[in-house]
């Protein structure tokens, strides 16, 4: 029997993610998906201090953001659509790190 090793960092961050999506996902009793208030908790709760970091004055309201994140336009944020909003957010952050400070590596 092989030896269960401990996940990689990069197999962590996924089974975090995973975990914050389903700890938002569900509380309308469906767990596959964000409602609009599902989306909004998760935004005002988790991602407060980001959103303030990445806003200007051309940002559109969370809601109009949803929409945009929505490709099958159900009305819900399912794993694929939430985790692109994760990767988009990931390539801002890392946008601005190397403006901030392009000769230093982020590990």
């Amino acid at each position: 029997m092989a030896k269960i090793s401990s996940p990689t960092e990069t197999e962590w961050c996924i089974k975090s993610l995973i975990a914050v999506f389903q700890k938002y996902a569900g509380k309308d009793g469906y767990n596959c998906s964000l409602s609009k208030m599902e989306f909004l908790s998760f935004m005002n709760t988790e991602l407060f201090k980001l959103a303030a970091f990445t806003k200007n004055h051309k940002d559109p309201s969370v809601l109009d953001r949803m929409k945009k994140l929505d490709v099958n336009s159900d009305g819900q944020l399912d794993v694929p659509e939430f985790l692109n909003l994760i990767g988009g957010l990931a390539v801002a952050c890392h946008d601005s790190f190397l403006k901030a400070i392009p000769s230093q590596k982020w590990t």
